[in-house]
This record gives structure tokens, C-alpha cells and sequence, in this order.
């Protein structure tokens, strides 16, 4: 229903009470204006009996007003009753946050209007999280393959890289999980429609949506979910938007593995994607404006570049390129201090929230300097009604993050009080070894005037990785010196994102580090390197035991 559409059928709905005389809904506004020769109770009976909520207004006084009547508002910041009409909800996007928000919404008695421009599913199953993942594996395989601990008693042999198959068996899956949890559901449900174009607002209460088909149409809303991501940052280097430049979405695709491939970026996507095209067969340069993961401890990024640098990866720390430069098949990266020339260029410095096209400052709802959507733990926006959950807003850009800051968007929106909690958030990056995060690093923790203690173990002291034959990385523990307790995790360890959320819940639980030593762990696993560390807060290495009792 057009918002125009939608007052009309409040102005017919309130005029077939028959204690109103006269009646001049603006939806934008949210108000009535009502003439009746009742008193309010009687009045307000009447409004709720036609579908709606409503409260008296300051200064309304029962019988016929004398003038114009005042402004009548109608509640919808009421959760949907039995009975009434359901509560009218646009959720724009289709990815983790999107959907999460939009199936606890109507499991809460709403209506839905889901709204995606582009491929449903959003990033992370189409061009993020599923088909790097994918890619990180094969390439794993293909280094188990060409190099191994067990070289010595296993042949090593040099694999044949057949990406264009490869790329096959990723888009296979990329597709069979799009449709599995994303188009099935959607299509399954009556009560979310989906309307294909982009949306922008029209005012607080209505949007406008340009139709991929052709044409534009209303959708009025009675609250609202924005949850539209974020798209690749491009830095404004020199040259560089006159070159046919990969962001992680073209070199995901690409059904080629570059001879050469330079990488400018020192974080998640860059990293991850780095060593993969390396272990494809890439010879690989990575451009870091400072160090990798400079924003992390120290050791982290010491860690995995000495790990990069022995697989062939050319780190250059502290480079950035002043000028990029394209011919006859050739990137020229200009730095400081050396000339960089390649046959690929990814560009992967981070992702921007997409909410320039969403016209919000018609809506009245704010953004930061880097356009992100401001919101509180509650997910609500600058205008009440409206919410936004996701890469669009100012969250940590995770998609477990995102599906839940949907579903607590979408408690509140239908009258409920969820709040997300990110004090004990795990992140996980997919380098191999794995780097885990959970709670404070030191110099954050020093940064809120925490005071700590804090231990680390090389993983040359953890049994599993003896076993492995692979003995790199490392398990650090930070603590609140005061009480003792647990308030950060760092791991640089193979199959770390498996042992932080025990450390994730080790902090939300509050143990303390000798509560943690003290629990059983199985022996021979990686996670049983968080009770050694523990462990060494009141004895050395040398004192434990085989089985870390």
C-alpha cells in the first residue's frame, strides 16, 4: 500500500466509528485529526475498535472543539494486539541482518515488506564469508599438497591448479546456500513480501522504491529496518579509478590465478585473500600503510607476516602507493621507496556502509563522518521507528553481529526490549594459522584504565601442536589485575576461531584466570592451550605435567 493509500484507509477506518465526525490523517506525521461530539474514552474506544492505537494528545478536551480540532496521535510505538491490524514493517536488504530481523518480525505477529535491489542473500553468502571460505580451503589443500610436516615419509607433489573448476564448486555452493536459507524461506513465507528495487525515503513513514522492472511505488511503514551493508573502500590513490582494479567481489570470481598479484590492505579480507592466491600459485606482494593488524597486539601481526614471509609472501610494511598506473596488461605501483609491478591489483582496505543512495536525512536519521548509521544497543536510530542493524550501521562488521543485531531489532520494533551485548564478541580471521580475538587486548584494556596482567605461551608448549608437527603461534591471556578476572583473548594458533568461543565464554561468564586452570580440558586438543596458559599465572612451564593437571 502507497503511504498516500495507506491514510486514506486510516481516514475510512476512523470515519466508519460512529462517534467521528470528521477526520484528516497525515501518515507521515503519524497524527489524526478528529472531530467528535464524545468524550475521549469513548473516542479512544472507537479508534482502537477500527484496528488502531491511539493516545489523547496534550490539550484535548472532550465535545465539539471550537475551531480547528487538535492533533490526535496514533501509538505505534505499541507492539501489534490480537485482533488489530498487524504492524507494518519494511526491512531494506536481504542479507544476515535483513532476514534475521525480518523472520523474528513476523514470528512476532508483523507484516513485512523485505526490499533487495540487487541478489538476495546480501554479502556474506554471495560475495563474502562462503565463497572466501571456500577458496581459503582449496587452497589449503593445494599447500598440504605441495608442502607438509610429513614431507619426509609423504611425497610432496607440485598440484595442478585448475581454478575455473574450482571456481565451479564455489559458485555451486554459493548458489545451493543462497536458495537453502535465503529465496526457500522467502518464498515459503506469506507474510513477508519482497519487492525487487532500491529504496530511498520519502519522509519518516514512506519510502519510494525504484523497481528493477521498471516504474517506482510507496511502501508506508510503521517502523522500519535498514540493514543494506557495506561495499568495498577505495582509497584515493592516484590513477587508481582509471585501472581495472580487483576489489575482494572481482577477485572472488575470477576464474584465473594471477601470475603476479599485489594486495593493498593489512587487515581481515586482505590477508586472507593474500595467502590464498599465494598457496594458488600467485607470486604475492602485500602494500601495509603500517604493519598487519595495526590495530591489534603487536605479536599478532609479527606472528602471521613471519608465517606469509615463509611461504613466499613479499610483506612491505610501512608502503603505500602515491600513484597507480595500467598498461598493456601491467599495474605499476609507485611507493616511496621501490616501484611494485604486477598483473593483478586487490584493493582491500576495508569496507564502506552503503547508505549514500537511502536519502536518510529526509527521515531525519543520523550518520557518522563515514556514513555508517548511528544506533544504540537497541538498534534504534535518530528516529525512533526507524532501526538499523548490520555493516550499514556503527557495528563490528561481522555477520553474526549483523543476524543478531536484526533479531533484537526486530523484539523492539514489535514492542519487546532486546539489547546486543559485544563485550564478549569472538572475531575470526582465516589465515592459516588462524587469528582469534575475544574481549580486551592490553593497550585496549590500558586505554580504559584497566589494570592487567597478562601471559602468553608459544604454542611449542601446547601437545596438539607438537603432534601437528606445526608449532606456530601463539595463546595469550589478558587479566584484570584487581580481581583476576579473564578480560581478553588473543590466539594465533591453527584452528584458532574453534577454541575462542571458549574463551568468549570463559569472559562472558566472568571466571576468573585461575577458575579457567582449574577446569578439565580433553588432552591433545589446541583448546587445551588456554588452561596451560592459564595455567602459567602461578607456575612455569616447566612445572606442568604431561596432561596439564
Amino acid at each position: 500500500m502507497t503511504c498516500s493509500g495507506r491514510a486514506s484507509h486510516v481516514e475510512k477506518a476512523l470515519l466508519d466509528a460512529p462517534v467521528v465526525r470528521e477526520t484528516k490523517v497525515s501518515y507521515a506525521e503519524g497524527t489524526a485529526r478528529v472531530s467528535s461530539d464524545v468524550d475521549a474514552a469513548a473516542l479512544s474506544a472507537a479508534v482502537q475498535t477500527a484496528g488502531y492505537q491511539a493516545r489523547t494528545a496534550k490539550g484535548f478536551t472532550a465535545g465539539p472543539p471550537p475551531g480547528r480540532p487538535p492533533a490526535k496521535r496514533l501509538d505505534r510505538d505499541a507492539p501489534p494486539e490480537r485482533g488489530g491490524t498487524p504492524l507494518q514493517i519494511a526491512v531494506i536488504g536481504s542479507g544476515g541482518a535483513a532476514m534475521a530481523g525480518a523472520l523474528k518480525a513476523v514470528e512476532r505477529g508483523a507484516r513485512v515488506t523485505l526490499i533487495e535491489r540487487g541478489t538476495i542473500g546480501g554479502t556474506c553468502v554471495n560475495v563474502g564469508c562462503v565463497p572466501s571460505k571456500i577458496m581459503i580451503r582449496a587452497a589449503h589443500i593445494a599447500h598440504l599438497r605441495r608442502q607438509s610436516p610429513f614431507d619426509e615419509g609423504i611425497a610432496a607433489n607440485e598440484p595442478a591448479i585448475d581454478r575455473g573448476k574450482l571456481l565451479g564448486q564455489q559458485q555451486a555452493r554459493v548458489d545451493e546456500l543462497r536458495h537453502a536459507k535465503y529465496e526457500s524461506i522467502l518464498d515459503g513465507d506469506s507474510a513477508i513480501a519482497v519487492l525487487r528495487g532500491e529504496a530511498r525515503f520519502k519522509d519518516a513513514r514512506c519510502l519510494i522504491v525504484r523497481l528493477n522492472e521498471g516504474g517506482e511505488r510507496e511502501v508506508a511503514f510503521d517502523r522500519c529496518l535498514i540493514a543494506t551493508g557495506a561495499r568495498p573502500a577505495i582509497p584515493p590513490i592516484s590513477g587508481l579509478k582509471e585501472t581495472p582494479f580487483w576489489t575482494s567481489t572481482e577477485a572472488l570470481a575470477s576464474d584465473v590465478i594471477p601470475a603476479r598479484l599485489a594486495v593493498i590492505g593489512s587487515s581481515v579480507v586482505a590477508v586472507e585473500l593474500a595467502q590464498a592466491f599465494a598457496r594458488l600459485g600467485s607470486k604475492v606482494t602485500i602494500l601495509a600503510r603500517s604493519t598487519l593488524f595495526f590495530r591489534e597486539d603487536p605479536a599478532i601481526g609479527e606472528a602471521v607476516t613471519t608465517v606469509f614471509r615463509a611461504e613466499g609472501i613479499d610483506v612491505l610494511e610501512h608502503t603505500e602507493a602515491s600513484r597507480v598506473d595500467y598498461a598493456n596488461g601491467e599495474f605499476v605501483l609507485a611507493t616511496k621507496d621501490r616501484e611494485v609491478r604486477t598483473d593483478k591489483l586487490l584493493i582491500a582496505t576495508g569496507r564502506a556502509p552503503d547508505t549514500g543512495s537511502l536519502a536518510l536525512d529526509v527521515a531525519g536519521v543520523a550518520v557518522s563522518q563515514q556514513g555508517a548509521i548511528i544506533v544504540d544497543d537497541r538498534m534504534r536510530t535518530s528516529t525512533p521507528h526507524i532501526y538499523a542493524a548490520g555493516d550499514c550501521a556503527n557495528q563490528p562488521q561481522f555477520v553474526y553481529v549483523a543476524a543478531a543485531a536484526g533479531t533484537r531489532a526486530a523484539i523492539n520494533m514489535t514492542g519487546g526490549d532486546a539489547a546486543l551485548d559485544l563485550t564478549a564478541m569472538p572475531a575470526v580471521v582465516f589465515t592459516e594459522p588462524q587469528v582469534a580475538t575475544v574481549g580486551y587486548s592490553e593497550a585496549e584494556a590500558h586505554h580504559y584504565g584497566i589494570e592487567t596482567d597478562s601471559r602468553m605461551l608459544t604454542l611449542d608448549n601446547v601437545p596438539r601442536a607438537l603432534a601437528n608437527f606445526d608449532a606456530h603461534g601463539f595463546i595469550k591471556l589478558v587479566v584484570d589485575a584487581g580481581s583476576g578476572r579473564l578480560i581478553g583473548v588473543q590466539a594465533v594458533a591453527p584452528n584458532a576461531g574453534e577454541l575462542i568461543q571458549t574463551a568468549a565464554l570463559a569472559i562472558r561468564s566472568r571466571m576468573t584466570v585461575q577458575e579457567l586452570a582449574d577446569q578439565l580440558f580433553p588432552y591433545l586438543t589446541m583448546v587445551e592451550g588456554l588452561k596451560l596458559t592459564a595455567q602459567t599465572f602461578t607456575k612455569g612451564m616447566q612445572e606442568l605435567s604431561c596432561c596439564a593437571g
